[in-house]
């Protein structure tokens, strides 16, 4: 993100913000440091008057765009966004990514499709 976040910034993101007319659901957020992972490619713009910070975004919800309209609300643009996991909100461990490699993908499980399908019609 472009920015190092105040405190006042994530208490908004906490408590939730105005996107598109509607408040979002309070989320978890918090300033981690840099994680190291490889560049991106193409490579991010880098502006050397104006430092960038590493936010980590729990949501309950998931709009279009969401995280990248809530961090603007606040005034830190999403330089880069990265998920991490996939919580079914089922009550069970939310669905890893790690070990995925950027831009992949992999087949469910039979556990995680039959938690993925519960409740449906």
């Amino acid at each position: 993100m472009e920015g190092s976040p105040a405190e006042t910034a994530l208490t908004a993101l906490r408590a939730g913000v105005t996107i598109q007319g509607q408040r979002t659901l309070p989320a978890r957020a918090r300033l981690i440091d840099d994680p190291g992972w490889p560049e991106r490619d193409p490579p991010i713009r880098v502006r050397r008057a104006i430092p960038t910070s590493w936010l980590e975004l729990e949501l309950r919800e998931g709009r279009n765009r969401q995280v990248r309209r809530m961090t603007a609300a606040v005034g830190l643009p999403t330089l880069r966004l990265v998920r991490v996991a996939i919580d079914l909100m089922d009550g069970g461990a939310p669905l890893s990514l790690e070990g995925l490699e950027q831009g992949r993908w992999r087949t469910l499980t039979g556990e995680e499709l039959r938690r993925l399908n519960r409740g449906r019609p």
